[in-house]
């Protein structure tokens, strides 16, 4: 057992730690996805995406979605949650506490997500497409930040800082767009629930809750089933949701340190024995410091935590797999020059990225609202800019509410993985140097 701890699980844990490992597993998502979608099984791999689930009571049906569509809306609003749980806890003691001090990144992140829209609208102004601005306006976080990390000390933290705290501002702001630009058949009804259900959980806040079940069942019974209903992307719930669960723990600082070192204290003192199991009177102890632990983990960081893994290895790349297959052999190439998707997409990303971020940060610093560090020169600067270029999960995430068409989303995911391969290609040789 030792030896199978040694040379298996210890690794797997060693390497899930490491910040560059849930790109690294979404990057191999999308490899497989590729193969599948141009194997000799490609066609009941895409069928089987589309296979539906759902619930049948007095012959009716409800919820009844394709795996696809659980996969987008169901699973994809845990990756969200965990967004607005990250953003939050920014908000709160984070890059964006005092808006003053990172100027430049937010200026970035907004401009990054201007000018690469512009870009899409400029080609495909007027045509049936024009509702996919919003595709090359996104950020891959996991993706941009694990190349960043593969570089280990040839970049400096105030680097890593810059592209985190852009990156979560773009993660913003696709939220809102998705929310504004990305719904459908309202229904007034169902987002006077979803509203009811949040009020409830921010009353239970003030009040002092924490249980995170409670708020468990009100985030998921109520507000993500009323909002699915509604018409509005259900991931938007799962973001407000997340913007209820408190931030503060239920015992202070002070308190639980106090009281661990009385448990320190009563485990010193308490009867041992000469065997490797523990005395009762032991166990107590240890099972009372646990439980004063996690009264002293405020239930975001908690949820945050807990979540954090098995969003970056299960969700995403289960996302991956669903959504970034590209059928190549059964394509019909003169499609993906039949309007200006796939060319909107690359030059909004690859060329509208860049250019937003670094003339962002050019005119805030001339202007004086912003001031550059001394290891943040222009390259590197140039650097960042592609590789906020790399829109994977994110831009084919909003490819999908953009179109029902399903050439068009191909054509929009030709593009997202041209600009991302070659963005991060640039963006990592510019910050290797």
């Amino acid at each position: 057992m030792n030896t199978l701890n040694k040379k298996v699980f210890f690794p797997i844990t060693q390497f899930m730690r490491q910040e560059k490992s849930g790109g690294i597993v979404l990057a191999v998502a999308v490899v497989i996805a590729l193969i599948m979608a141009n194997s000799p099984w490609r066609t009941a791999f895409a069928h089987f995406f589309e296979y539906h689930l759902g619930f049948i009571v007095n012959g009716k049906q409800y919820f009844n979605f394709s795996i696809e569509h659980w996969i987008n809306d169901g699973l994809m609003s845990l990756f969200f949650f965990v967004v607005g749980l990250e953003l939050k806890r920014e908000f709160i003691g984070g890059e964006l506490r005092d808006i003053r001090k990172v100027t430049l990144p937010i200026g970035a992140a907004i401009m990054g997500m201007i000018v690469p829209a512009s870009i899409f609208l400029s080609l495909n102004f007027g045509t049936e497409v024009s509702n996919g601005w919003g595709i090359p306006m996104a950020t891959d976080i996991a993706f941009a930040l694990a190349l960043v990390y593969m570089l280990g000390d040839k970049v400096p933290l105030s680097i890593k800082v810059f592209l985190t705290t852009l990156a979560i501002v773009d993660d913003l702001g696709s939220v809102i767009v998705i929310a504004l630009f990305y719904t459908s058949n309202i229904s007034f009804i169902n987002i006077v629930i979803g509203v009811a259900f949040l009020l409830i959980m921010m009353i239970a806040n003030k009040m002092g809750v924490k249980s995170v079940l409670f708020y468990g069942l009100l985030g998921v019974c109520g507000v993500w089933t009323a909002f699915l209903m509604s018409g509005i992307h259900a991931t938007i719930a799962a973001v407000l949701a997340a913007f209820m669960i408190p931030a503060d723990a239920k015992i202070p600082e002070a308190t639980f340190m106090a009281r661990l070192r009385r448990q320190i204290r009563l485990f010193a003192q308490a009867e041992g024995n000469d065997v490797r199991t523990l005395e009762h009177e032991q166990v107590e102890i240890i099972t009372q410091v646990k439980a004063e632990a996690i009264n002293a983990l405020p239930p975001l960081q908690r949820l945050e935590h807990g979540m954090h893994s098995f969003v970056s290895f299960v969700i995403m790349p289960i996302f991956a797999l669903a959504n970034a297959g590209v059928n190549f052999i059964d394509m019909d190439i003169t499609s993906i020059f039949s309007n200006n998707i796939s060319i909107g997409v690359l030059m909004g990303l690859l060329i509208g990225k860049p250019l937003g971020i670094v003339v962002a940060v050019w005119v805030l610093t001339k202007v004086g609202l912003g001031k550059l560090s001394q290891d943040m020169s222009w390259r590197r600067i140039f650097g960042i800019g592609f590789l906020a270029s790399i829109g994977f999960t994110m831009s084919i995430f909003v490819a999908s509410l953009a179109f029902a068409e399903p050439n068009f989303h191909i054509q929009a995911k030709i593009g997202i993985f041209v600009a991302s391969i070659i963005g991060g290609f640039i963006g990592y040789r510019l910050l290797k140097v």
